[in-house]
C-alpha cells in the first residue's frame, strides 16, 4: 500500500514537472558530458552531445548511430531517453528529480533503483544538479 502511494505521489510530481525543468536537465547533462561539442567517439563509442551509447540510442531510434552527432537528432533522443528515466524512477516510488535522472542517466536506471550507483555517478549527479540551479537562477535573473 505504502509503496502504491508513493507512486501516485511521485506520479504526480513527474506530471507537474515542466518541458522547462527537462531542458535545464538535459542542458546541463549536455555541458557535463560534451561540453567542447566533441564528434571523436568516447572511450566506449559514445557519441554527441549526450555521449549516447549505441544500446541506448537505439532504445529509442531506428536513426543511424552516428546520427547522435547531429543536435537536432541528438535532443530527439535526449527527450524520450529523459522520459524513459522519469517513467522508470516513479514506477519504481523514486522522485523524478534533476539529481536522480542525472544518476541514471549516468550509472543506468537499475544501478540508482537498487541504490548501488558508483561515487562517480553520485558526483556526476551533483554538478549537473548545480549546473540546473545555475540555468534556473539565469532564467529568474533574466525576468526581473
Amino acid at each position: 500500500m505504502k509503496a502504491t502511494l508513493l507512486t501516485i505521489v511521485f506520479g504526480f510530481l513527474a506530471a507537474a514537472a515542466s518541458a522547462a525543468d527537462r531542458w535545464e536537465t538535459l542542458q546541463a547533462i549536455h555541458w557535463v558530458e560534451n561540453p567542447t561539442e566533441s564528434t571523436q567517439p568516447g572511450k566506449y563509442g559514445e557519441l554527441g552531445a549526450y555521449q549516447f551509447r549505441r544500446a541506448t540510442w537505439q532504445m529509442h531510434t531506428t536513426e543511424p548511430f552516428h546520427l547522435a552527432n547531429h543536435r537536432p537528432t541528438a535532443d530527439k533522443v535526449a527527450v524520450e531517453h529523459y522520459e524513459w528515466l522519469k517513467r522508470g524512477l516513479v514506477r519504481n516510488g523514486l522522485a523524478p528529480t534533476s539529481y536522480n535522472i542525472a544518476m541514471a542517466w549516468n550509472a543506468g536506471l537499475t544501478a540508482v533503483v537498487k541504490g548501488r550507483a558508483p561515487a562517480a555517478s553520485r558526483n556526476y549527479a551533483s554538478r549537473v544538479t548545480n549546473l540546473v540551479g545555475d540555468l534556473k537562477a539565469r532564467q529568474l535573473a533574466s525576468v526581473r
